[in-house]
């Protein structure tokens, strides 16, 4: 998937960023809000259970170049002695991370089945491509893809934009004669979520509201967004780089992602700094041409150089990109300084 131009949906920016699509199973019941932080030890103590109390055949990812979720199989202890040490045992594979979501901190765990995954990681408002089996810890299937979707991930439960950049999509992939499409090298994990991250006091597709929530998934194909089309990729319009689009709590702060202050975060703001140039026309703009039939290769951009679009035709390929300026050398880029209104089309 090229870099750059795949939009969000308004109807999931209308939902706030909580879930749409597939994932989401169907409307949502909202029931009485609970403390963030208490409700997290709680799922801890589930999710550690679940992780003591399961285990998976480790022995199928040994050696296994290509390896998927379809190869996965989680057991429950039941029967069995498992060994508190082995390496099959959930709770001895999955790696802790800890991030800080809507001013509490949470602790979540991922399985990387494929750590040698040869292609990039997303950032956290990026598009990936995934087959995915979303689970309860009762092991209830709640929604599946076994064929290659594509989401927005901000258009998820949180969580899905908080581990994603841990994973690498695939090495390449092969267009086949069948029509069909297939990746070699691809990520392939599981999360398992406290409910902070999923769902939350959200009861939704026959899930109860503060249920943890885990997801296997191969990790495909990644393309960064650019969802107002400004020429600045979403992720850097992250201003105070908390991995979320939040708008500033105040008049003239800059503790949110909105600089001009107008309610709208800029990631979605044609006109970054409300100075009447659209933030598009404040960077410098510039066309290679690629003639591959020569043996010409692209071109390196520079740091703040970010590809805005490209076309292929008979073997020449057309890039056009843009360059943050800061023409007066303040430190702060013509696109987000109300002081300077050059337009660079004109």
């Amino acid at each position: 998937m090229r870099k750059g131009k795949i939009a969000l949906s308004i109807l999931c920016l209308i939902v706030g960023f909580l879930s749409c699509n597939k994932d989401d199973g169907g409307s949502f019941t909202e029931v009485p809000q609970r403390d963030r932080t208490e409700q997290q030890a709680s799922d801890k103590d589930s999710l550690v259970k679940y992780l003591n109390g399961h285990y998976y055949n480790a022995s199928a990812f040994i050696n296994n170049t290509n390896p998927s979720i379809k190869d996965l199989v989680i057991t429950t202890i039941t029967d069995e002695v498992i060994s508190s040490d082995a390496d099959s045992l959930l709770i001895n594979a999955v790696d802790l991370k800890t991030v800080k979501f809507s001013e509490t901190d949470y602790e979540f765990y991922i399985l990387d089945l494929n750590p040698n995954a040869g292609g990039e990681s997303p950032k956290f408002s990026d598009q990936i491509r995934v087959n995915y089996e979303g689970f309860t810890l009762d092991n209830k299937v709640f929604d599946s893809a076994v064929t290659p979707v594509d989401f927005d991930l901000i258009s998820l439960v949180p969580g899905w934009r908080k581990v994603m950049p841990f994973f690498k999509a695939a090495e390449s992939f092969t267009n086949e004669n069948d029509g069909t499409v297939s990746y070699t090298n691809h990520g392939v994990g599981v999360m398992f979520l406290p409910s902070g991250l999923g769902y939350f006091s959200n009861a939704t597709g026959g899930i109860s509201a503060y249920t943890s929530i885990a997801f296997k998934f191969d990790l495909f194909q990644v393309a960064e967004n650019d969802h107002d089309n400004d020429g600045i990729p979403s992720y850097l319009e992250d201003l105070n780089g908390d991995g979320e689009f939040t708008l500033n709590t105040g008049v003239d702060t800059n503790d949110g992602d909105d600089t001009d202050n107008d309610g709208i975060p800029d990631y979605f703001d044609i006109d970054d700094d409300g100075d009447g140039v659209p933030t598009l026309n404040e960077l410098e703009h510039k066309t290679y041409t690629v003639d591959t039939n020569q043996g010409e290769e692209e071109p390196v951009l520079a740091a703040e150089e970010f590809e805005f679009s490209r076309s292929k035709s008979a073997g020449i390929i057309t890039i056009k990109t843009v360059t943050i300026v800061d023409s007066n050398n303040d430190g702060l880029a013509d696109y987000l300084d109300k002081n300077i209104a050059i337009d660079y089309l004109e």
